[in-house]
């Protein structure tokens, strides 16, 4: 039997004792394969996902739910928050929104006027390294 060669990382939620979940690196996962990896049936992902705006797959030309891997991540969170913490429903979508708003403000922060953010940086890096090529290109 051939090992899969996709790498996998280990995702740690705190408060969990330290229990981590391995996450294989791929684009999109379909609803039994977040079911297998979060430990959660899918009529509970489907509850969740009317329920959170943060859970918010895709779909298929065929209408199968597509999860990205933040999506994932969130689910994840909300099954901690509402299994290990003991937040309701209402509790877990204040602490979401509260999270989300807090870095809204760190983005604004970190970002300040004329400074470039780390990828914007790189981006423009990599453009002119780019260009820098196809001009020697060019020149041949």
């Amino acid at each position: 039997m051939e090992k899969d060669s996709r790498s996998r990382e280990q995702l740690t939620l705190p408060g969990t004792g330290g229990q981590s979940v391995a996450i294989p690196d791929k684009l999109y996962f379909k609803i039994g394969e977040v079911c297998k990896l979060t430990d959660t049936k899918q009529h509970v992902l489907r509850y969740w996902e009317s329920e959170f705006s943060v859970i918010r797959p895709q779909r298929a030309s065929s209408k199968q739910r597509l999860y990205r891997r933040v999506d994932v991540e969130n689910i994840l969170l909300i099954k901690r928050l509402l299994q290990e913490e003991g937040f309701t429903i209402a509790g877990a979508k204040k602490y979401l929104s509260r999270q989300k708003a807090s870095d809204k403000q760190q983005g604004k922060a970190t970002a300040a006027p004329g400074k470039d953010l780390p990828a914007e940086r790189f981006c423009r890096m990599v453009k002119k390294e780019l260009l820098a090529l196809r001009k020697l290109l060019e020149n041949k």
